[in-house]
């Protein structure tokens, strides 16, 4: 297919996380496939442990101010913006009190207990990033999807937004990593998800059940176009689920891996 533009929808970027492997490729594939000339929109949820002084965020205010509702509840969508000048790029940040602010990537610092509603936060990532999009106007070839904060993403994209112009053509493609949850999904988790025609019907037809941590990846993959390997020791589990559906799959690389997700992109049809 033709690549023009790639939005990405990422879990952690260098510099605003510390140094690791999905945050060296949560920057360098964006900047290495704007380099090879297409243009690139990139979100970030805005993690409490980014310092937004340092990192000169500033809000969008034409882009905040829509309320999110989630099982019955508003919750305001704030969106910032920063330039990382390193890789001459923008990037959105997705906010919310509730969500975000002061808190970790999967729990608080220093502890090992997973948030409870770190699935409901994950929908209001998806949902955040997709309304925001929309507000930009903004048509991407190829959505690339990075880790278990994305993962509700394709399914909504396939779904709940599949008859809206800027997403109907859009191919998906759901990045494994190696930071993932552990904690079973809070039991209203279906609920959070509803919302246009993602209703109680559509998940029991596709026989979707959320129980497990892993039933969180397992979404991403099922409604995704395609899968990439963004860390060595991905668990067999989720790539064998990604063969059985017949998924294509990009092996891990630690090389030139952006040409390697540029030509990977050009072959989805």
């Amino acid at each position: 297919m033709d690549v023009k533009k790639v939005l990405f929808v990422n879990q952690g970027i260098l510099p605003y996380l510390p140094e690791s492997p999905m945050t060296v490729r949560g920057c360098n594939v964006p900047k290495g496939i704007q380099e090879s000339g297409c243009q690139i929109r990139t979100f970030l949820p805005q993690w409490g442990c980014i310092n937004e002084r340092r990192n000169q965020l500033h809000e969008v205010i034409r882009l905040s101010g829509m309320n999110i509702i989630i099982a019955g509840n508003d919750h305001p969508l704030i969106i910032k913006v920063a330039s990382l000048q390193s890789a001459r790029m923008q990037v959105y940040f997705i906010d919310n009190d509730d969500y975000f602010d002061k808190r970790g990537i999967i729990g608080d610092e220093g502890s090992s207990e997973e948030y409870e509603d770190n699935g409901e936060r994950a929908v209001f990532y998806a949902r955040g990033v997709l309304e925001t999009v929309k507000k930009l106007r903004w048509t991407p070839d190829v959505v690339q999807c990075q880790g278990w904060i994305s993962a509700v993403t394709p399914l909504y994209i396939k779904t709940a937004f599949k008859d809206e112009p800027i997403f109907a053509k859009s191919k998906v493609v759901f990045e494994l990593n190696d930071v993932t949850l552990t904690r079973p999904l809070q039991e209203n988790f279906s609920a959070c998800l509803l919302t246009r025609n993602v209703t109680k019907t559509l998940l029991k037809k596709e026989n979707l059940k959320f129980e497990s941590a892993a039933d969180l990846i397992k979404l991403g993959i099922y409604y995704a176009d395609a899968v990439t390997l963004g860390a060595e020791n991905i668990d067999p589990e989720f790539i064998d689920y990604a063969k059985s559906l017949g998924k294509p799959i990009l092996p891990y690389s630690d090389g030139n891996y952006a040409a390697a997700y540029g030509d990977f992109y050009k072959k989805l049809t």
